[in-house]
C-alpha cells in the first residue's frame, strides 16, 4: 500500500521517514512470522502489504545556470526522477546524508518517501534465521504466504550498465536497490563470521591467515595505547576485545573465536570516528574474490587493498620485495562475460601514490633504495594455480604484457572495484621466483613469512592512514560512467 508522498523534505527529514518505513514494516512482518508459527494464523492481503521496503525519490528540474562540481558522486547527468528502495536506513544514515545534502544544497533537488511496491522477503528480517519459526514451520510452507528471496529481482544491471531506461519511469538512484543490498548482507554473514554491521569501510583482502595474525596483534596493541583512536576489535564468531579487557583476556577471546568455520573470516578494527579497518581473509582463487567483493560493494566502502603474496616473474627481483601494481593481465576468466579483458582497469592515482608513500614511510627507504624493493608493473592474475606447468603457452603473453609478478586474486579484485564503484589498490610481495628456479620451499617459506608480513601489513594500514585525508579525490572519476548513478 503506497502512501502519500511529503515533497520537498529536507535530507534529514527524508532518511528519517526511510527509518521509520523501514522500522515499521520490518516490526509487522516479524509480528506476522511470530504469530504464524505459533497459531498457524497467515497474514491477510493488507497486512502482507505493509512488508515492503521504504523508496527513496529525487527529482531534480533545473533552472538557470547549472552548478559545476568536480566532485564525481552525488550529482546528476540529466533532469527527471530518480529512485531506489532502501533497506537498514539505520545503518546507512551517514551514507546516505553524505548523498542528499550536495542534492539538495548546490541542484536544488526535491526529495520524497513513500512505501514501495517491493517487498522484504521474510529472512531479511531474522538476525539468526529461524529465531521466530524454532524449526516448527517448513521453508515451502511459508513461501505461500510470505515474501521470499526471488533471484528474478536481484540483480547488477545498474552496476553493469545494463538497465533499460523507459520514458516516464525513474533512473536508478543508486548502484544497489533493497533487496540486492539484503541480499548481500545476508551472504557477508555467512562467509566471513561477523555482523555485517561490523564491517569497516577500509578493507584488506588477503589470501594468508598469517596477515590476519599480524592485524589481529596490531589491533590488540592499539587498543592497549594510552590515547589510541580504536575502541575494540571484532571476532569472527561474534565475540568483542574492547579497551576494558585485560590482556590475558583479549588473548583469550581471540584464542576462542572460531574462525575456521568460515570460508572467508573477517576482523574488524573500529575506530572512533567511523574510519575503521576490516580485514578478511579471501582464500585463494578468483571465485572466492569476486564472491566476497560482490557482496561487499553493497556497504560502499571507500577502499580496498589486497596485500598478499605473488611470484616474481623478473631475475632481478629479490624474495621479499614488493610489487606495487599499475596494470593488469586478467587469465582470471571470471569477470570476462561481466567486464570483458579487453576493457581496461585504470590505476587510481590517489591509491598509487599512497601506497608508495606507505612503503617509504614503514620501510625508512626513499629514492633508489625504496626502487630496489619496491616494483611498479603489470600483475599477471590467473585461474590456475599451477600455471607453471603450462609456460610454454603463457611464455609469450607474460612477455608481450610485461609482466612483472603473477598471482591469483589482483586481477579480480581491481576489475571488480572498476566495475562495483569501489577505489582499488594492489601492493604484493614476492614470495617465490617460479621462472628462475626460487620455488616456494617449507623452511625458505617460514622465515620469509616471519620477516615480511608484518611489514606489509603496516604499510597497507599505512596507506589508509593517507586516504582518509582525501576522500573526495578518492572516489575518483575513472569510475563514473556517462549514465551514472547520482549515489557513489
Amino acid at each position: 500500500m503506497q502512501t502519500t508522498a511529503t515533497p520537498s523534505l529536507t535530507p534529514e527529514a527524508a532518511v528519517d521517514r526511510l527509518e521509520a518505513i523501514h522500522a515499521e514494516a520490518c516490526e509487522a512482518l516479524r509480528a506476522a512470522l511470530k504469530r504464524y508459527a505459533e497459531s498457524g494464523v497467515p497474514p491477510t492481503e493488507e497486512e502482507r502489504a505493509g512488508f515492503r521496503y521504504p523508496e527513496l525519490r529525487v527529482t531534480w528540474e533545473p533552472h538557470g545556470k547549472q552548478p559545476f562540481t568536480r566532485r564525481a558522486w552525488a550529482k546528476f547527468q540529466a533532469p527527471g526522477v530518480y529512485a531506489t528502495t532502501v533497506t537498514h536506513p539505520d545503518h546507512f544514515r551517514t551514507y546516505l546524508l553524505e548523498q542528499l545534502r550536495p542534492l539538495v544544497d548546490e541542484f536544488g533537488a526535491t526529495l520524497q518517501v513513500r512505501v514501495s511496491d517491493q517487498e522484504i522477503p521474510y529472512p531479511y528480517v531474522a538476525s539468526s534465521g529461524d529465531e521466530f519459526l524454532h524449526g516448527t514451520v517448513e521453508v515451502s510452507e511459508l513461501a505461500r504466504h510470505f515474501p521470499v528471496p526471488l533471484l528474478a529481482a536481484v540483480g547488477d544491471e545498474v552496476a553493469d550498465g545494463a538497465w533499460d531506461f523507459s520514458p516516464g519511469k525513474p533512473r536508478p538512484l543508486a548502484l544497489f536497490d533493497a533487496v540486492r543490498v539484503d541480499f548481500s548482507l545476508k551472504r557477508l554473514a555467512h562467509y566471513t563470521g561477523t555482523p555485517w554491521t561490523s564491517i569497516q569501510p577500509w578493507i584488506l583482502l588477503t589470501n594468508y591467515q598469517r596477515y590476519v595474525d599480524q592485524f589481529v596483534q596490531h589491533g590488540l596493541s592499539e587498543l592497549a595505547r594510552e590515547g589510541g583512536r580504536f575502541t575494540r576489535l571484532m571476532l569472527p564468531g561474534g565475540d568483542t576485545v574492547t579497551r576494558k579487557d585485560a590482556a590475558d583476556e583479549a588473548l583469550a577471546k581471540v584464542k576462542a573465536a572460531p574462525w575456521e568455520r568460515f570460508q572467508m573470516p573477517a576482523y574488524s578494527l573500529e575506530r572512533e570516528d567511523g574510519h575503521g579497518v576490516t580485514i578478511v581473509n579471501i582464500g585463494v582463487g578468483p571465485s572466492n574474490a569476486k564472491n566476497i567483493t560482490d557482496h561487499l560493494a553493497v556497504l560502499r566502502p571507500n577502499c580496498w587493498l589486497m596485500i598478499g603474496h605473488c611470484g616474481g616473474l623478473r631475475q632481478s627481483q629479490v624474495i621479499g620485495d614488493y610489487v606495487l601494481a599499475h596494470a593488469y593481465l586478467r587469465r582470471d576468466k571470471i569477470l570476462d562475460e561481466l567486464l570483458p579483458p579487453e576493457i581496461p582497469i585504470p590505476a587510481l592515482a590517489e591509491v598509487q601514490v599512497a601506497l608508495q608513500e606507505a612503503a617509504a614511510r614503514v620501510t625508512g627507504e626513499r629514492g633508489e633504495a625504496l626502487k630496489r624493493r619496491l616494483r611498479t608493473g603489470t600483475v599477471m592474475s590467473v585461474d590456475d594455480r599451477n600455471w607453471e606447468l603450462r609456460f610454454t603457452q603463457e611464455r609469450r603473453r607474460i612477455n608481450l604484457a610485461r609482466a612483472v609478478a603473477v598471482d591469483m586474486e589482483s586481477g579480480t579484485l581491481a576489475a571488480q572495484g572498476y566495475r562495483l564503484r569501489v577505489p582499488y589498490g594492489t601492493l604484493l610481495c614476492v614470495s617465490d621466483k617460479p621462472l628462475h628456479g626460487e620455488i616456494k620451499l617449507p623452511g625458505a617459506a617460514t622465515a620469509f613469512y616471519a620477516r615480511a608480513v608484518g611489514e606489509h601489513l603496516r604499510i597497507g594500514l599505512e596507506t589508509f592512514g593517507l586516504l582518509r585525508e582525501q576522500l573526495v579525490s578518492l572516489h575518483s572519476r575513472k569510475l563514473r560512467s556517462f549514465d551514472e548513478p547520482v549515489f557513489r
